[in-house]
């Protein structure tokens, strides 16, 4: 055999072929009826759907680009790094409604992270028909594995330093050929017509993209269309009365997405019945079509108005998908990137751009697509300017113009700006007030139909209440966030002997204001007194006591108290306030002139260790009852040596509380993160353990962290352990 030529070194362009014929040996060896590569752009948190194999583009649009926050499988593979695995409709629907809502098939779909050493490249959806086994086999394991080590590879710059270019939309491929049992001939290909023209029943053949490619005689008959109309149509768009979108649209999906077949029965008018029988497989859909039984009466309907014509079931779902990510976005960065995300790739355009009024102006909010220097000629332009962004925003009436030419005749000053031709102008309008236009532009010329232009409008509905959400929330972000500011330390003193570093983090989602906090109280110049903890809830009485609990804590330490005094003291105030809220919280009192630190704590994690030699782990101390709970509850101190070089981190539940995983392990883990980020400042540390805690990847609570290093004394040689 002759030397192979390694994937890496095939150049760029070539790497996405080399990927794509990766994915369809991968489908043959497991038997999935299709696959998706989704990759991870350097530096981005965006998940592109780079090859996608057996199913239309059409489909998968809303799944073009995939935040790795999103409740979706791929992302929750990537960022977890392990297989996640649906079996059914019913897990689906439970683990993951919102996919459940666009895709209510039935099928079996795994996910599978493709990761090189520690950082995640993208993953591999495979999706299977219902009858499959409800586990991959051994062999099925191994093709997995055996993919995923050509996609690093291929992924990997090659020996020029060139990358894979990461396509912005997704390389499409015909599905696996399905090998004969005899070879194909012209012979043969006449023959199989001459049958198909002898059946009385109709017989028409779809692809997977739902375009016609074969239909006898008798089917053009029943549909009562010629074939030269029906030829590379899809048979909801060739044929009126198929149009209803829960008909034959719905139908042909669902054969796509579960392999399975299917049937139902429209009326052909004035009266005739007819069944479909849908029989897919990995090439296409072969259709059955037979009377369903004799002419029945039919009472004539009028053809409603064009503007009343359904869009097509996957509009429909298009903007289901949408409606129910847009409930789920939270902040105004948020609703921009899902409105980017999924319009261009899902309804058409090329690009788009949403615009707000502010103080008079307009004002770009986001955008997407080759639209830059459109945006920054309209960006400040005043809302009474003759263009149509502003006068849709001034008016609330919709604009569209087919070409640049129609614009220009409207609008003689409009800007003229390389690939985009048609556009439109929608108002944004909630609770009946205008609260921004959405611009949409197509790169060619394009025909709105009624029924487009109803689409369209639903859709600027949809954002325009999740924009007015989205500014709510964020007002009142910052509110309670500035709150939290303001209850929490401006910044450490500085103390001779110590290195320090503190972070606070808020939970992932939500505004509402945490209750953890951390302090650190000089008391002299060799002396000073840490505190962390956690005020039960997230809210502003949580916030409240927080303040109480620091100021407390604060009037307790200047005394002189140790830790267990500290804690028994502020407990009593708690028990009187009667707050109806428990408190965790530790405290450490260091001497630096001893090189001793006391600790106590009530209820709260236990402080980590690394002592100079680098071993590292949980302190051990008697762990007193929550505050707030028993005015006599005892908190006994605990006193150790502290040598130079000596680190402490102090931290709230927030950074290892992760549901169903023991706590202890989760510590465990956060203790290693400290042992490995040696000959780093604190900051740097603290920087390191925020990104690497186990509950980085998907934070659910707030997260204080607080960090003290003993500095090795120059003039004093370090101590032993």
């Amino acid at each position: 055999m002759g030397s192979r030529r390694s994937p890496a070194s095939a150049g760029p362009d070539h790497g996405m072929e080399r990927l794509g014929s990766a994915l369809v040996e991968l489908m043959l060896d497991v038997g999935a009826s299709i696959g998706a590569v989704f990759l991870l752009p350097a530096g981005e948190r965006v998940l592109r759907l780079s090859v996608l194999c057996g199913a239309p583009q059409q489909i998968a649009a809303p799944w073009e680009r995939v935040s790795l926050d999103d409740p979706n499988p791929v992302p929750d593979a990537v960022r977890q790094r392990r297989l996640v695995w649906l079996s059914g409709p019913e897990e689906v629907a439970r683990r993951y409604p919102r996919l459940a809502l666009t895709l209510p098939y039935d099928y079996v779909l795994a996910v599978v992270p493709i990761v090189d050493g520690a950082d995640a490249a993208g993953g591999v959806s495979l999706f299977w028909p219902i009858s499959r086994p409800r586990t991959l086999s051994p062999d099925e394991h191994e093709a997995i594995t055996v993919f995923r080590r050509r996609a690093i590879v291929l992924l990997r710059p090659n020996s020029d330093g060139e990358q894979m270019r990461i396509p912005d939309r997704p390389h499409l491929l015909p599905p696996p050929r399905l090998v004969l049992a005899r070879p194909s001939a012209v012979d043969e290909a006449q023959a199989a017509v001459r049958f198909a023209e002898r059946l009385p029943a109709g017989c028409c053949a779809l692809d997977l993209d739902g375009r016609v490619v074969f239909a006898n005689s008798a089917a053009t008959d029943m549909l009562g269309v010629g074939f030269a109309d029906l030829k590379g149509a899809r048979p909801w768009e060739a044929v009126p009365w198929l149009r209803d979108p829960t008909l034959f649209e719905d139908h042909y999906r669902a054969a796509v997405v579960s392999r399975q077949s299917s049937s139902f029965t429209a009326t052909r008018p004035p009266g005739t019945r007819l069944t479909f029988h849908l029989h897919p497989d990995t090439s296409g859909i072969s259709i059955q079509i037979t009377p369903a039984g004799a002419e029945e009466p039919v009472p004539s309907r009028r053809r409603p108005p064009a503007a009343a014509e359904p869009t097509g079931v996957s509009a429909i779902y298009q903007l289901t998908h949408l409606a129910a990510a847009l409930t789920e976005a939270v902040g105004l960065n948020e609703v921009v990137d899902l409105v980017g995300d999924q319009i261009v790739p899902a309804f058409g355009p090329s690009a788009m751009a949403l615009m707000a009024a502010q103080e008079g102006r307009l004002r770009v909010v986001g955008h997407r697509g080759a639209v830059t220097e459109l945006v920054e000629r309209l960006d400040g332009t005043p809302l009474t300017s003759a263009v149509p962004a502003a006068q849709t925003l001034a008016s609330g009436r919709p604009a569209f113009f087919a070409s640049f030419a129609d614009l220009r005749r409207a609008y003689p000053r409009a800007i003229r700006v390389e690939g985009m031709d048609a556009r439109a102008f929608l108002p944004l309008i909630a609770s009946d007030r205008i609260i921004g236009s959405l611009i949409l532009t197509y790169e060619h010329s394009r025909h709105y139909s009624r029924a487009e232009r109803a689409m369209l409008m639903s859709l600027a509905g949809l954002i325009a209440q999740a924009l007015d959400r989205a500014r709510l929330y964020d007002t009142k972000h910052q509110l309670a966030h500035a709150l939290q500011a303001a209850l929490l330390p401006r910044g450490l003193p500085r103390i001779d002997g110590l290195d320090l570093a503190a972070r606070y983090q808020p939970a992932g989602r939500g505004m509402d204001i945490g209750g953890d906090f951390y302090d650190l109280i000089r008391i002299d110049g060799t002396t000073a007194v840490a505190t962390i903890g956690d005020v039960q809830g997230h809210h502003t009485t949580a916030a409240a006591l927080m303040g109480q609990v620091r100021t407390g804590v604060h009037a307790h330490a200047a005394t002189g108290a140790p830790p267990g005094d500290i804690l028994a003291r502020t407990n009593r105030l708690l028990v009187d306030l009667d707050p109806g809220l428990f408190t965790s919280c530790l405290i450490a009192r260091l001497d630096l002139q001893r090189r001793r630190a006391q600790f106590a704590t009530a209820g709260h994690p236990p402080p980590l260790i690394r002592h100079p030699d680098g071993e590292t782990g949980a302190l051990p101390l008697s762990p007193g009852l929550l505050l707030g709970i028993d005015p006599d509850a005892d908190y006994p101190t605990t006193e150790i040596p502290l040598a130079p070089g000596t680190v402490l981190a102090l931290y709230t539940d927030g950074m290892v509380e992760v549901p169903g995983t023991d706590i202890d392990e989760t510590t465990t883990e956060l203790a290693r993160q400290l042992a490995r980020a040696t000959g780093l400042t604190m900051d740097e540390v603290a920087d390191t353990l925020q990104n690497n805690a186990p509950t980085a990847a998907q934070r659910h609570d707030d997260t204080a962290l607080l960090l003290i290093q003993l500095v090795r004394d120059s003039h004093q040689p370090a101590d032993g352990r």
